[in-house]
């Protein structure tokens, strides 16, 4: 069976549904390296749920698997946008939809595989019929922006949209020049219009796993051994390339992410280096612990704590449990598409 791409269809029963896999969970928790081991076993086709490895250029702050590991492992949506571009999770919930299509198509099982949790939320359950974007708002918000500053466009939101605002960093430009666009066009706030929105069916009978080390401490230490290898394998460097050689400003959503945004910090001269790299782990902390709070919230998430023991051998079990008919050896398996 073949989904409707739209993932829209009401008539689309849970039963019937072809089978795919979330794999969850915050920023360096081993997310990525269970997927390849997964799809070393299993026929899958694998899709990153990220909004900056879409990026081309953005590798090394953005901890994307390096080429040895595509090659071997090869993810869709990776190095789609040139990051002048912008990409939304409606975009995102598009690619998705048709990549998930060709992958059942091929009678293999679509694996998503990412931390951006706003864009599993997207795929899942749909967005809200909101405007499209409009150039010349964008425009004029950036522009405001790079006069005013972003925390005082958000308190602009805060003013028009409390609920919103609540929602969004104030580090946030992307969230925050939508949701400012969105009452500039329509004369709603956004948390009116995606509280009214009507919920989309995804055809898909969905398996949600999260990774992560019950004590926060081994993710803290995991989180800092990642920024430091980050640096040693030059981050600067990446950075000071893309400002130089492809004129990106500062201010593109793309170079706004977390650690990004620290670097750019740092070259500007806004702090040492030192201080660069604690402010670079603080939010890289902080952002681990928002997507913790964001699955904890989800009581259909199958945990595979590493405290717990090995997490494939869980992962698979699961996965022969929940979606997959008879089991062989190996790769010969039959996935039952219902």
């Amino acid at each position: 069976m073949q989904p409707d791409p739209e993932g829209t269809d009401p008539k689309a029963a849970p039963a019937a549904a072809p089978p795919a896999v979330f794999i969850m969970g915050p920023t360096a928790s081993g997310k990525t390296e269970l997927a390849v081991q997964i799809a070393e076993r299993l026929p899958c086709g694998i899709i990153s749920v990220d909004s900056t490895l879409v990026y081309r250029g953005l590798d090394i702050g953005s901890a994307k698997p390096d080429p040895l590991l595509l090659a071997r492992a090869p993810h869709r949506l990776i190095d789609i946008r040139d990051p002048r571009e912008p990409y939304s999770a409606g975009q995102f919930r598009e690619d998705a939809l048709r990549e998930m299509a060709q992958i059942v198509a091929a009678q293999r099982l679509p694996l998503l595989v990412g931390g951006t949790m706003l864009y599993f939320r997207a795929l899942q359950y749909g967005l809200s019929a909101l405007p499209a974007a409009d150039p010349a708002v964008r425009a004029r918000l950036l522009a405001q922006a790079q006069t005013l500053g972003w925390p005082a466009l958000h308190q602009r939101l805060t003013r028009l949209d409390p609920a919103s605002a609540r929602r969004i960093q104030r580090t946030d430009p992307q969230r925050i020049q939508r949701a400012l666009e969105v009452i500039e066009l329509t004369g709603q706030p956004l948390s009116q219009q995606q509280s009214g929105a009507t919920q989309q069916t995804l055809p898909y009978r969905v398996l949600k796993l999260a990774r992560a080390p019950r004590d926060r401490a081994v993710l803290h230490r995991r989180i800092n051994q990642r920024f430091a290898r980050m640096l040693d394998q030059g981050f600067e460097q990446e950075v000071r390339g893309l400002l130089a050689a492809e004129h990106l400003s500062p201010e593109l959503p793309a170079l706004r992410s977390v650690g990004y945004r620290q670097m750019l910090g740092y070259l500007r001269g806004d702090y040492a280096r030192q201080e660069m790299i604690e402010k670079g782990t603080a939010a890289t902390r902080q952002l681990a612990k928002r997507q913790l709070t964001w699955l904890r919230a989800d009581n259909e998430v199958h945990w595979l704590y590493d405290e717990d023991g090995e997490p494939l051998s869980r992962a698979l079990a699961l996965i022969e449990r929940e979606l997959i008919g008879e089991v062989g050896q190996g790769k010969n398996i039959r996935i039952d598409w219902g």
